[in-house]
């Protein structure tokens, strides 16, 4: 029997369908316009490679001149036979921002905290670290740190340079810092002059 409450539920139905086509539809238009925003993104990248880390500061300054921003860091061998470092940086954040780098090499993991801080306090924050033979400094630890100009000047953080033989050390070690408020930032090995040691650089915004 058809009676007006028919009639209301059929067009209350009529109205849920027509709101869930609406929403469908939109869900697909935004879904196909952020393929297409994703599809129409490039990137483009420089390479740095050099036995020398006095030359890579300078190699990657100029490429942060150009637009490009600090990716990667490795130590690794050149086709050459040379122990090389090689940094990656990638086009370009959008925007009149420029990033200044340091490069930090030693051979005594003992000292790079120290330096570390001393660029924290300045402004610059930690990116990578890695270990490699050089041309002439033997093998180092290199940590590069980046200045970021469009960061509003906030807190500085404290650093953490942890170095081991010993992996049971390490753990201590990495538990203590851990319980003041230290997060693992990055972590690696290689052969410096303190031997063959496990090296973790940790971090925290002080307060």
């Amino acid at each position: 029997m058809f009676t007006f409450k028919t009639l209301q539920n059929r067009r209350t139905t009529g109205s849920a369908r027509t709101v869930l086509q609406v929403a469908i539809a939109t869900g697909a238009v935004l879904a196909l316009s952020m393929q297409a925003n994703a599809a129409d993104r490039t990137f483009d990248y420089r390479m740095l490679a050099t036995s020398r880390t006095s030359t890579m500061e300078k190699e990657l300054n100029e490429g942060a001149a150009a637009g490009f921003r600090f990716s990667k860091v490795m130590g690794g061998k050149a086709t050459n036979g040379g122990q090389v470092i090689i940094a990656m940086v990638k086009e370009p954040v959008p925007g009149p921002e420029t990033r200044k780098y340091r490069l930090l090499a030693t051979t005594r993991t003992s000292t790079m905290q120290a330096e570390m801080q001393q660029l924290a306090d300045g402004g610059y924050s930690y990116l990578d670290h890695t270990v490699f033979e050089s041309a002439t400094g033997g093998k180092e630890v290199v940590v590069i740190m980046e200045l970021d100009s469009s960061r509003s000047e906030g807190p500085h953080s404290s650093y953490r340079l942890l170095a081991t033989t010993r992996t049971s050390t390490m753990q201590k070690e990495l538990t203590d810092a851990g319980a003041q408020g230290y997060s693992l930032l990055g972590f690696t090995s290689g052969k410096t002059a303190g031997g063959n040691e496990v090296i973790a650089i940790l971090g925290k915004v002080r307060s």
